[in-house]
């Protein structure tokens, strides 16, 4: 039982920049900067090809929310507690930070994508992608450099759909999001 819990911990503690990247469009959506919709307004037959809200302001803070994440994680790697629930060397925090946050926002993208195309608008429930595409998005674009398993990828999807719907619950009902997924 305890073995199966360190893992879930460490589990949740790889995934840390990717929460964080996954995070930051909804903390940073009110600064105005580079506030330009990745998209560029452009669309696919009548639907937006992402959508006016994936924009390169969420884009850029992802990015620099994980490699902040990333680096933290650097500085309490060798930290007892720490150090025993980890899986990887943080040794290449900026890399790991970099593709966690690149990869996290692109499974979100190209979710969006696939929403969009299915006449699916944004905030609307899209389960189980809503939860999972970050994290997967995340850990695909980590796997070529940083040894992973698959058992620590499909852990890390489903501790993170879990999670995911927790957190956002709980947004909603704080009045931080507009909705519950």
């Amino acid at each position: 039982m305890e073995e199966s819990l360190i893992f879930l911990l460490k589990c949740f503690y790889l995934m840390l920049p990717a929460y964080f990247a996954n995070m930051a469009p909804v903390i940073v959506k009110r600064i105005d900067l580079f506030r330009v919709p990745i998209d560029f307004n452009k669309k696919i037959g009548n639907e937006p090809i992402l959508g006016s809200h994936k924009t390169f302001r969420g884009l850029i803070f992802g990015v620099i929310f994980a490699i902040i994440a990333a680096y933290l994680q650097f500085l309490l790697y060798n930290k007892g507690f720490f150090a025993d629930i980890t899986f990887i060397n943080y040794q290449n925090w900026l890399l790991l930070g970099l593709l966690m946050g690149i990869g996290a926002l692109t499974g979100d993208a190209v979710k969006s994508f696939f929403k969009r195309r299915l006449g699916i608008k944004p905030g609307e429930r899209f389960i189980p992608f809503d939860q999972t595409d970050f994290v997967a998005g995340a850990l695909v674009f980590i796997m070529p450099v940083f040894d992973l398993t698959l058992k620590i990828f499909f852990v890390s999807v489903i501790l993170s759909f879990v999670l995911h719907i927790i957190v956002n619950h709980t947004a909603f009902y704080l009045k931080i999001r507009n909705e519950k997924w």
